[in-house]
Parts: structure tokens; sequence; C-alpha cells
């Protein structure tokens, strides 16, 4: 990128705090070797202060000393550099979605490969938001399932409704996990958990399974969970989402699909 203004004081806090937050964000020790990479002073380098503090110290002084805010980009390219975060993919994705919310006061963004670029100034939350409002709202009319509606986050709709659409899928798989107990995924978690087998009793039940129609009922259940995963959550989650083009009207169809599928995971029987 070419030289970048300072930062202000209330974009870099809200940056620091993205970056060292409690929980998801990088440790002291992470901050120290990055600040390290980047050649800036520690101010604390036992690690004394609150995490947010000692790098909204180190990353202001730094740019009010040069007079630029590249040390900021550069620090947050070190900081987020996805093979950093091998194995804390959700967690890389929040502090992403954090990061993004400031720094589109500032005309960037965070991409998903760890890079700053610029975008229009502010623009991008609010649109985001505007989408996320939207969305809700239509799916409210369709009376979707209460844990469908957790997906209808700005953060999740900055680029278009590609992550809503990922999370959701991944939502069916981390709930027939937690009702099965099962430790799968996908297609072969389908199969353990709704198929009926050569014995005929699946893990979950949808129905009472007495009658011919009953059982292809289930089959056909477990077969529309392996199309679900096959379709939505296996393209998005492996490809690059400019390959996997979703518009609203698509996100808002198969956004109501998870919900049916949601409705029938709480009512079903463990057996």
């Amino acid at each position: 990128m070419n030289d970048t203004p300072p930062f202000r004081g209330g974009n870099l806090e809200a940056i620091a705090k993205a970056l060292a937050h409690t929980s998801k964000g990088l440790s002291g020790p992470e901050i120290g070797h990055v600040l390290t990479e980047c050649r800036v002073d520690d101010p604390d380098p036992k690690g004394t202060m609150t995490k947010w503090k000692r790098l909204y110290s180190a990353l202001g002084t730094h740019q009010n000393a040069k007079g630029t805010g590249n040390h900021v980009v550069g620090f947050i390219h070190k900081a987020m550099n996805p093979a950093r975060w091998a194995g804390k993919s959700a967690a890389f994705e929040e502090v992403r979605a954090d990061l993004n919310r400031a720094l589109a006061f500032s005309g960037l963004m965070l991409t998903e490969s760890g890079h700053v670029k610029h975008t229009t100034t502010a623009s991008t939350l609010r649109e985001a938001e505007e989408r996320a409002g939207r969305l809700r709202h239509q799916l409210e009319l369709r009376k979707v399932h209460a844990d469908v509606l957790t997906f209808c986050k700005a953060e999740l709709l900055q680029d278009n409704y590609f992550h809503a659409v990922l999370e959701a899928a991944k939502s069916v798989a981390n709930k027939i996990r937690t009702r099965s107990g099962l430790t799968s995924d996908g297609g072969t978690l389908a199969t353990s958990a709704f198929a009926l087998g050569q014995s005929g009793k699946p893990l979950l039940a949808i129905n009472p399974l007495t009658t011919d129609t009953h059982r292809s009922e289930q089959t056909g259940f477990a077969n529309l969970l392996i199309g679900l995963f096959g379709t939505f959550r296996n393209p998005t989650a492996h490809g690059e989402k400019i390959y996997w083009p979703i518009d609203e009207q698509d996100a808002l169809d198969i956004l109501s699909l998870v919900s049916l599928v949601h409705r029938k995971i709480d009512n079903a029987r463990k057996l």
C-alpha cells in the first residue's frame, strides 16, 4: 500500500482493542513478537499493562514519531497472517470483523487473506448493516427458526451473503453433533445420525418410524442434509466466494431451508 495517513485516536484504539481482545485476540507474548517484527518499540516488554493499552501506546507513539500509519497497517498484516491463526479460523473471522468495523472509518478493510486494502470510507459498515437489517426483516416475515436469525450480522454481510450462508450451514452440523454425540462432519455426519442403515434404527429419528412413509421421510431427510452440506456448505467452505456468488434472494431461500432443517433436528428423538 502507499503511505497511510495516521489513524485518529478513536480508530487506533478500536484497532488495538480488536487485535488484543481478551479471549480471541493476540496474547501478550504474540503482541511483543509482532511489535519486534515490525520494529516498533514495546512500551511494556514484561507485559504488565492491559494488552490493548500496550498495543495502542506502541502503535500510537510510533505513528506520531513517523507521521504515518504505515506501521499500523504493517502490524495488522503480520498479526492477521492466516498462517498465524491455523486451527483458530473462528477467532480469526471474529477479530477480522472487529477490525473491519474500525478500519471502515479510515477507508480500509482487511481481506480474508490478511491484507489491508482501500475501500469507500465508512460506507462498508453502513451498507452491511442495511443488508443485515433487510435480510433479518425478510426472514422474520417467513418466521424462520431463531437460530438462523443469529447469522444476520453486519460483519457476515460486509462483502456479500456468502458468509451468512456458510455459518448457517455450519450451525446445522454443530446442532447435529450436539444432539447425537457424534464428532464427524458433512455428509458423513448426516448419514451417521439420520440414515436408517442395516438396523433400520437411526441415532436421531424425525418421526415414529412405524410406517413405510415414516421411513421414507427419514431417509429423505438424511439425503436432504447430505445435499445441504454438499451444495451449500462445501462450496462456500472450500471455494473462493468470487466463484460462488450468492445474492439476497439466494440467501433468503437457503436460510429458509436451513430453518426447516433446524426445526426438524430440534424435534428429533434420540434412539
